[in-house]
């Protein structure tokens, strides 16, 4: 049965392909195909007919009939369109395409002249041609190993540290956060649902079931308190000492933003930027071109106390409603030299039901808090956690699960 639809395939294909005009146009569609294939959108060999059908219904006299009907066919979700429209325009008008892409992969300082935009990582490597193949080794004789001493790369990269990894590590590393999650508990809130025990009677429901008794006693109904996770407010410190490791934790916000509800993200440095509805798009390079360009103070200062107060001006009343869990993310340095950082402080954790605050320093075992910033913030805090690796993100999770550790005033700080 699979050689049967493999070969109508196949025959679909060649009347297609003599269908196209002359030249090598059939070809270049197919690879582009693959192109796209390569860069993360869904599509098989039946996008593959539909997309030279499209070509041989509209013809290639026009370019934007010609582009819109390879969208037609191959794109079938929004956040797919930014990179279908990126890949169009490098794959269909570059005379010299591997230059250009090998030229993308490298570091390059642009000027105010250089506008065209530039290409996205994921696309760059896909339109790479394949690797040559690995040369078979002559057969040899048997050889048996022993594994005891051999050990796991993925074992290795939970404890590794973010601003010690190589490209290599850092780009496995991204996948595996976008899988991880943030299971909050869930908080008993307001609202009632129907159950079969509980302490509240459902009058409504009861009447509504005495009506048709023909006198006969009904049974009480019940309704029970709802259950759902609170919401979850992320502060991420984008300044110069926090740049590698906001950018790894941009891949695990964009996966938590995307895998559950009442998610808000805020990035400061020298000012408070919301990038909320850039991380809402499902595709993470698209996502993170936009926070890219919704954040204007990335690497530069830090001014913690003047970002933290226009959040409670600004924002707290929006967010903090509801149990909120406020997440932030900083290493506590701050230019201000914590002026104004303690009352602020103060405010943000008295409007939330639990502050807890990630410092990449504390990976360090000698670490004290001698740092102005951080001696104003660490009284007000919930929990005091690290975040450097993907362990410690894993803690996390088994962390918010546990009761807080307050009294907040009993945390230790550095003589």
């Amino acid at each position: 049965m699979v050689r049967t639809q493999a070969a109508q395939v196949s025959t679909q294909s060649m009347t297609l392909l003599g269908a196209l005009p002359p030249g090598k146009l059939a070809e270049n569609v197919l690879y582009f195909v693959r192109v796209l294939r390569a860069a993360g959108l869904p599509v098989g060999p039946a996008k593959v007919l539909d997309a030279l059908a499209a070509v041989q219904a509209v013809g290639v006299e026009n370019r934007t009939d010609f582009r819109a009907a390879l969208a037609a066919v191959l794109v079938a979700r929004q956040e797919h369109a930014a990179l279908f429209e990126q890949a169009f325009d490098w794959f269909w008008r570059n005379p010299h395409l591997l230059e250009r892409v090998l030229a993308s992969l490298l570091p390059k300082v642009r000027g105010r002249a250089a506008n065209e935009p530039e290409m996205s990582a994921r696309l760059a490597q896909a339109l790479l041609p394949p690797p040559p193949p690995p040369a078979v080794p002559p057969a040899a004789e048997e050889t048996e190993l022993d594994a005891t001493f051999t050990f796991s790369a993925r074992e290795v990269l939970q404890k590794k540290d973010f601003a010690t990894m190589t490209t290599e590590e850092l780009a496995e590393v991204r996948h595996m956060l976008a899988r991880l999650k943030l299971p909050l508990p869930e908080r008993l809130v307001r609202r009632t649902r129907a159950a079969e025990r509980g302490h509240v009677v459902d009058l409504r429901a009861t009447l509504r079931g005495m009506t048709g008794a023909s006198g006969v006693v009904a049974p009480l109904r019940y309704r029970t308190r709802r259950r759902r996770p609170p919401a979850l407010v992320v502060l991420c410190d984008v300044s110069g000492s926090m740049d590698r490791y906001a950018r790894m934790l941009l891949h695990f916000l964009h996966a938590i933003t995307n895998d559950r509800h009442r998610v808000h993200v805020l990035t400061f440095g020298t000012r408070l930027t919301n990038i909320t509805r850039a991380l809402r798009h499902r595709d993470v390079d698209v996502a993170l071109a936009r926070v890219t360009a919704a954040v204007g103070d990335w690497a530069g200062g830090t001014r913690i106390g003047t970002c933290l107060a226009q959040f409670n001006r600004d924002w707290s009343r929006r967010l903090l409603g509801q149990h909120a869990v406020v997440l932030l993310i900083s290493d506590g340095l701050d230019a201000d030299a914590g002026e104004g950082l303690a009352f602020e402080a103060e405010r943000l954790a008295k409007s939330c039901d639990r502050l807890v605050w990630l410092n990449p320093l504390l990976r360090y075992s000698g670490f004290e808090a001698r740092p102005a910033g951080i001696r104003a913030l660490l009284p007000h805090v919930d929990d005091f956690l690290p975040v450097h690796n993907l362990a410690s993100l894993r803690d996390l999770t088994a962390a918010l699960a546990r009761p807080p550790a307050r009294n907040r005033h009993d945390l230790p700080l550095a003589a």
